[in-house]
Parts: structure tokens; sequence; C-alpha cells
């Protein structure tokens, strides 16, 4: 394998696992911003039912005491205290000359006690029904403010799920781009040596065959001490038969190589369309989780708005 090629495959490699790595970082860091927001929309939820309760109590204790009670005449432990005596004294108007006009068990301002009391009901009865109309108001406007609040969350952590899906697709589609063009220029670069070394290697073959330096005599070159070397002009036919075997020996050498190669970048490439297949399988897995953890986080807040509802 080429050194370079090897070394640009690695620092791709390098490369993804960096991008992989800071996706995964970005992925976590939204998810801590997620629960924090939700723990403090449980802490605001719970401050508010807090504060309801504390207004139900202060208005149970100033607007609704026993004494508001209808039948609090008949219940008042003071109510022999503040009630008038029968006589006051011996000349009490409320005596007549004859001391026949007032007997035990007489109520002679029944009918004005009566009116009194039940205007004094009906007002009271008017005052609760307002008091009970601006609680449920103000219920009203506080259970409208927390569903605002919840609906603009939800839209925003849907836009930030929005933003970091198609945040992701655009590094896998940079990444796969990056590796097709890589692809594509390695195998151009192997067909231009590829092609450049059989220009040469024919080029060669041509000169060696149709040179002059061939076509002379060889065996005018032995002498009896061996080869002379002022006349020696090449070599005979069994010695360029035998070149051309190690030459042919050679090229088949090199095509094995380049086919060795060839299966390398394959597997390479294999294993590259498994890393895409594997990531594309990750996030489909992720995908479905987020649904899941988002129909939960429905189910949650329908549940505490159903909850805060009622309560």
């Amino acid at each position: 394998i080429d050194k370079d090629a090897l070394d640009a495959q690695v620092k791709e490699r390098k490369i993804q696992e960096a991008a992989e790595k800071a996706e995964h970082e970005r992925f976590a860091h939204h998810m801590k911003k997620n629960d924090k927001l939700m723990c403090l929309l449980e802490e605001r939820q719970k401050n508010e039912i807090r504060d309801i309760n504390r207004a139900l109590t202060e208005f149970h204790k100033n607007f609704q005491g026993p004494e508001t009670r209808r039948e609090f005449d008949l219940n008042d432990p003071q109510a022999l205290k503040k009630d008038r005596p029968a006589r006051v004294s011996d000349d009490d108007p409320r005596c007549t000359v004859s001391g026949m006009q007032k007997f035990v068990g007489e109520d002679l301002n029944h009918d004005q006690r009566m009116k009194f009391q039940k205007e004094q009901i009906r007002e009271w009865s008017l005052q609760q029904q307002k008091d009970l109309k601006n609680a449920l108001a103000d219920q009203k406007l506080a259970d409208d403010l927390y569903d605002k609040f919840r609906i603009e969350l939800d839209r925003k952590i849907m836009e930030e799920q929005r933003k970091e899906e198609e945040s992701r697709r655009a590094v896998c589609t940079a990444t796969k781009n990056f590796n097709k063009i890589q692809v594509a220029e390695l195998d151009h670069k192997n067909e231009l040596e590829k092609a450049q070394k059989m220009k040469d290697d024919m080029y060669e073959i041509t000169c060696l065959l149709r040179g002059d330096f061939l076509s002379e005599n060889p065996d005018q070159a032995i002498g009896p001490g061996g080869v002379l070397v002022d006349r020696w002009k090449g070599m005979n036919q069994e010695q360029l038969m035998a070149i051309r075997e190690f030459q042919k020996e050679q090229v088949l050498e090199k095509q094995r190589a380049r086919e060795q190669e060839r299966r390398r970048d394959a597997e390479w490439d294999r294993q590259r369309v498994q890393a895409a297949r594997t990531q594309l399988l990750w996030e489909r897995h992720q995908q479905r989780q987020d649904q899941v953890q988002r129909r939960d986080l429905d189910a949650v807040n329908a549940g505490l708005s159903q909850e805060q509802r009622a309560k």
C-alpha cells in the first residue's frame, strides 16, 4: 500500500472519529440543558402549587371563618354575653305599664332580625361568589401562562432537535462526499500510474528491439580470453529471451501486486461502507430513543397539566 494513501486514510479516520466525538459531546450538552430546564420547570410548578395552597389557606382564614356561617349565631359561645337582657331596669321602655307585655320565650324583634340576617347572608353569599370567581380567574390565568410556557419550551426543544439532525446529516453528507472524492482521486492516480508504466515499458522494449545496439552480431565480441569489451555489441537470442522472461516475470509480479492493492482498496471501501451503515443504524436508533423520550415527556406534561387543573 502507498504510504501517502495509507496516511490519508488514517487521517480521514481520525477526522471521522473527532467529528463523531464532537457530535456526541454536543448531544450530551443538549441533554444536560434539557434536564436543567425540566428541573427548573418542576421547581417552578412546585412553587406555584405552594403559593396557590397558601392563598387558599389565607382565603379560608380571612373570609371563611366560623363567624361567617349562617348557623354561627346558634353556636356562638358568646351569644349570652352579646344578647340584651329581657329587662334592663324598672323604667325599661320595652316593658308596658301592665307588666304583661313581655313573656319568657317571646321574640318581639323576630321580623327585623330575620330581615337583617337575610340581608347579611345575601351580602356574604355575594362576597363569597365574587371571591370564588376571582380565585377561579387567577387559577385560569396561571394555567394559561403555564400552558404557554410549556408550548414555548416544547417548540424550542423541537427546534434544537431539528437543528441537531440537520447538522448530523450535513456532517454525514460531507464525510461521504469526501470519501467518494478520495476514492475517485486514488483510482484516477492508480490508472495514470499504470498507463504511464505500461507506456514506459513498451517504449523501453521497443527501443531495445529496434536500436542499433541490439541489431549487431554479438558473436564478434567473444574471444579466447572472454568477452571483448571494445567489440561487444549486445547479447544473443538466449540472453535476450532470458531477459524477456525475467521482464515478463516482473510484469506479472507487478500485476499481482496491483491486484493485491486493488483487493486491499476494495476491503477498505467495504469497511467504510460498513462504518457508514453502522452510523446510519445508530442514528435511526437514536431517533427512536428521542421519539420515546418525547412521548414520555408529553405523557408527563399531560399528567402534570391534568393534576394542575384538578387542583
